[in-house]
Order: C-alpha cells, then sequence, then structure tokens
C-alpha cells in the first residue's frame, strides 16, 4: 500500500513554490551584499585601530556568512525536495 501526498489537490502550489523559491533568492542576495559591508566595515576598522568596530565587523561577518549558508542551503534542499517529489 502507496500512501504519497497529492500536491496537485492543493489549488495555487506551484505559487507557493514561486514564492518560497523567490523568498529564498531575495534573503541569499542580501546576505551576500551584508557579508561585503560588515567584510568591509572589519577591513577598515582594524586598519584604523578602532578594535571595538572591528569586533562589531566580525560579528557581522560571521552572521552574515550563517545566514547566506542557511539561505543558499534552503534553496538547494528545497529544490532536492522538490525533485524527490516527483520522482515519487
Amino acid at each position: 500500500m502507496g500512501v504519497f501526498p497529492d500536491f496537485d489537490g492543493l489549488g495555487g502550489i506551484g505559487d507557493l513554490r514561486a514564492v518560497v523559491g523567490a523568498l529564498l533568492t531575495f534573503v541569499l542576495i542580501v546576505a551576500v551584499l551584508m557579508l561585503i559591508v560588515w567584510a568591509i566595515v572589519w577591513a577598515i576598522a582594524t586598519a584604523q585601530g578602532n578594535y571595538a568596530t572591528a569586533s562589531k565587523g566580525r560579528t557581522g561577518v560571521l552572521v552574515a556568512l550563517g545566514a547566506a549558508v542557511l539561505a543558499g542551503g534552503g534553496v538547494a534542499w528545497m529544490n532536492w525536495l522538490l525533485n524527490l517529489g516527483q520522482q515519487l
């Protein structure tokens, strides 16, 4: 006995997939831009000897890097799950 979800039974599932994909892509782009901005802040603050700001810049780089990894991984994971669902 095989029990599988019927994704075609829900109206607008294609629109939901498009919205989720667009949101994850938007988050990925913003995270990469923030990674660049915080890296510049970290570099300038370190060069000027402002270690408090350099520490905040380093924290910003790590947070933006984590967000970029999660968003990029989210896009890849969502695509993998959708392809897996199509094969079933």
